[in-house]
């Protein structure tokens, strides 16, 4: 079957440091509960993993934000933690905590227990997901597939939910280094063979989240984190259709080392908004494109202000080509849709290039 011929590929483009006739931008959770119609979807469905679980909802919300927004990508809708899950390990929901698991592993023993999911098996929910937006989007605009990093996943397997002092697994990594090695070792397969079987699906370019990465020291960060992502990153497909396929890195706090994420062999790293963008640049060089940065906050301010600070964005990054615009992090739950028009109208406008 013939694939349809992609009618936006700025986004691809850009994150391939190749030339845009416009900044391309799309935002992390742009399908999400800021918007009236994902909570109607969303209610539809019954709980959250049910509409991570359902491909034709999934579908459904992931394309919602396309139908207001001029965005230049869609991302798949689904969670970072389906790999735990696939492992057996029991996620739930908890209302107002946010995600748990019913069997935290937090020793050699339980580690060596684990599986790598098959992606088309225990994760065929995901892969029928990225087949049937792929079919819907009809070469609108290129999707984006995603899961979260080896260490960002452990964080939640070994504390058994989400933490702010990070003790088990901090605890583990001092006390145990082998069992947590052991543990990311079979995450970083794990996540290897699922973006694969994303791609093989249709995704056209795919980003790994390391969301908890900032919380280590630069040489834990190196070991546990850093060492994974790149053993992941030599171990994805890089073409698809006749393309290449864009891998993005993303350590929130990971600002100090841009240049170690740079050597992973990545095409583009996400930077937070604590990073300035243009200093980022110079750090980087051509080597890898960059992708950010705005405070998800500024959408809580006048428009006037979103148009000014989308414009620093820009700004910041200067001329040529390699930035996709994001926000630093995900968009708030209680920001107005509107807001979002002005900026993604903002960021054409600005970055128009010539």
């Amino acid at each position: 079957m013939s694939t349809p011929t992609l009618k936006n590929d700025r986004f691809l483009r850009a994150l391939l440091r190749q030339s845009v006739d416009t900044t391309p931008l799309w935002i992390m959770r742009q399908a999400g509960r800021y918007l009236p119609e994902y909570r109607a979807t969303r209610a539809k469905a019954g709980s959250f993993m049910d509409l991570c679980e359902n491909p034709d909802l999934a579908c459904e919300v992931t394309l919602q934000p396309l139908e207001r927004f001029d965005l230049d990508a869609a991302i798949l809708f689904s969670d970072i933690l389906t790999i735990p899950d696939a492992m057996g390990l029991g996620l739930y929901f908890a209302e107002g905590e946010g995600p748990k698991f019913e069997s935290p592993v937090r020793n050699m023993t339980a580690i060596q227990k684990l599986s790598v999911p098959d992606p088309e098996d225990g994760l065929r929910y995901v892969m029928d997901a990225v087949r049937t937006i792929r079919r819907e989007l009809n070469g609108r605009v290129p999707l984006i597939g995603f899961s979260g990093s080896p260490w960002t996943l452990a964080t939640y397997m070994v504390e058994g939910g989400s933490t702010k002092d990070f003790g088990k697994v901090k605890g583990m990594m001092f006390d145990d280094p082998k069992a947590l090695h052991l543990l990311l070792e079979k995450l970083a397969d794990s996540v290897t063979s699922y973006l694969n079987a994303q791609i093989a699906a249709g995704a056209q370019a795919v980003m790994i989240f390391d969301t908890w990465g900032g919380v280590l020291s630069t040489e834990m960060y190196k070991e546990f984190s850093l060492a994974y992502m790149e053993r992941i990153v030599a171990g994805l497909s890089r073409e698809a259709e006749g393309r290449q396929v864009p891998v993005t890195l993303f350590t929130k706090g990971g600002g100090q080392w841009l240049e170690l994420m740079a050597d992973t062999g990545c095409d583009a790293l996400g930077l937070d908004w604590t990073q300035d963008i243009g200093e980022a640049r110079t750090r980087v060089g051509d080597k890898v494109a960059l992708q950010g940065n705005m405070d998800p906050c500024v959408l809580y301010a006048s428009p006037e202000t979103v148009k000014r600070e989308a414009k620093k964005v820009l700004d910041g990054f200067g001329e040529g080509a390699g930035h996709v615009f994001n926000l630093g992090h995900g968009i708030h739950q209680h920001i107005d849709p509107d807001k979002v028009k002005v900026l993604v109208d903002a960021v054409h406008e600005y970055g128009k290039n010539g």
